[in-house]
């Protein structure tokens, strides 16, 4: 929570405020008596929020305001004196919002919580607006659950042999993960090579992936290897598997199965010496229930499933990492272009849902570096209208979503709350242990359990 500090020179509303906000969780509390001791005090312990009464007895709240506002705290003024002439000028001299006494302490709750908000919108844009060109940074974020899911892919980089699958919407950085894998892995040195499933014709990826001898169709007049075989040492990355057409399903099974491939038109087997990752934003098992995937290769492809969430379902430091990435990407070329966002827009952008998530992020920051040049920074106007819309005044975006992503989503959510304690997350959602873990292992949630 944040620190506070109390400005006021009635003991018994520092008292009351202090031990309010003690008690719902803000345990740095601090309380000054005059205008003085509360610049002194403030310039000590650099406070996230003030609470600064309008009359004290040594100067007036707004000569306070004066002194403590380049402090960079979010300051709420406090008077038994209001009235729209004094409001105007206490926000015109930078306080966040203006409060007459009696107060509501819920009330007051409300706007310290969006205080508190503000506060943390500065320290990560603080935090971006401090790295530094060339840094590694890493494209997943900095929460615990990301740094639980990184851990996860370091992990299985580490193998050479064992089968990724990647599960999560287009644009979630599916790509970006897998090449991370192969980079990091023993294979590194091998090919890493990527096909999509779904933009080739049935007879195309067959050819594509096993290959085809001289004469097997009318348009084989050379023998041509498949990319199993190209990949061999490497690494193949299968992107799309939910739209792997089901004459080509048990063909991949056997090479899962070790049991190799021949090319078409051919008679020799032959074994492929690579890793597969496999990557979809479909939900297999309810493929597999529908007739349209195997469930004997699912479970060959799901050995370690590896779920992406979207950037709606991401932690706003994580965004905030993932931002400084891409615009750290996009600015090699751009030597002129703003390399930092307002706080304004960084908070329109975190609140925009990017239904086209990592793709549609990295668009959005390109095209304000462009228009942006010469600028120090990313403002609202650089953006793109329902970005900018997102600010909870313009139309509420609709994020199209499967039954089973909300589900897998609020279960990942609730497993989290109770830091894992399946027992106690059951009882949350109503279901028993047994129903809870079988829906762990069916949408192949990464968090640590218990």
């Amino acid at each position: 929570m944040a620190n506070l500090l109390i400005i006021d020179d009635e003991v018994a509303i520092t008292s009351a405020f202090g031990t309010f906000f003690e008690r719902t969780g803000h345990h740095g509390v601090t309380r000054a008596h005059s205008g003085q001791e509360g610049i002194d005090t403030a310039k000590r312990i650099r406070p996230d929020i003030v609470l600064l009464d309008l009359r004290l007895p040594d100067m007036t709240g707004f000569d306070v305001l004066s002194r403590i506002k380049e402090l960079g705290a979010v300051v709420i003024m406090i008077t038994a004196y209001g009235d729209v002439p004094l409001a105007v000028q206490a926000m015109q001299n930078g306080a966040e919002n203006f409060l007459t006494k009696p107060v509501d302490l819920q009330h007051l709750a409300v706007v310290v919580e969006r205080a508190v908000e503000k506060v943390r919108l500065k320290q990560l844009n603080a935090v971006m607006a401090e790295r530094r060109s060339g840094e590694a940074q890493s494209t997943l974020g900095a929460s615990p659950a990301m740094r639980e899911l990184a851990d996860q892919i370091t992990l299985l980089a580490a193998s050479a042999k064992t089968t990724v699958l990647l599960i999560g919407e287009s644009g979630t950085g599916k790509g970006t993960a897998a090449e991370h894998i192969h980079r990091q892995s023993p294979r590194a040195p091998g090919p890493f090579i990527e096909v999509n499933c779904a933009a080739l014709t049935t007879a195309s990826l067959d050819s594509e992936l096993f290959g085809h001898e001289r004469g097997a169709t009318n348009e084989a007049r050379e023998a041509k290897a498949g990319l199993l075989e190209v990949a061999s040492g490497g690494t193949l990355f299968l992107d799309g598997i939910g739209d792997l057409d089901a004459h080509l399903q048990p063909k991949l099974l056997r090479v899962l199965e070790g049991k190799g491939f021949r090319r078409l038109g051919g008679t020799q087997e032959i074994n492929a010496d690579v890793r597969l990752i496999a990557a979809t934003s479909k939900d297999l098992v309810h493929e597999v229930t529908a007739g349209r995937f195997r469930e004997d290769l699912y479970y060959r492809l799901s050995v370690m499933p590896v779920h992406l969430p979207p950037l709606r379902a991401r932690a706003r430091e994580d965004l905030v990492e993932l931002i400084g990435h891409l615009i750290d990407q996009l600015a090699a070329p751009m030597t002129d272009a703003p390399r930092a966002l307002t706080d304004e827009a960084l908070e329109r952008v975190l609140r925009y849902a990017w239904p086209g998530n990592i793709r549609e992020l990295r668009n959005v920051l390109e095209r304000a570096m462009i228009m942006g040049r010469g600028r120090a920074a990313i403002d609202v106007p650089l953006l793109p209208p329902e970005v900018r819309d997102a600010s909870g005044r313009g139309v509420e975006h609709h994020v199209p979503r499967t039954l089973a992503e909300v589900e897998r989503a609020h279960i990942e959510r609730t497993l989290s709350a109770h830091d894992g304690n399946r027992t106690h997350a059951a009882r949350e959602l109503d279901i028993s242990r047994a129903t809870l873990i079988k829906k762990i292992k069916a949408y192949g949630l990464t968090t640590r359990v218990r």
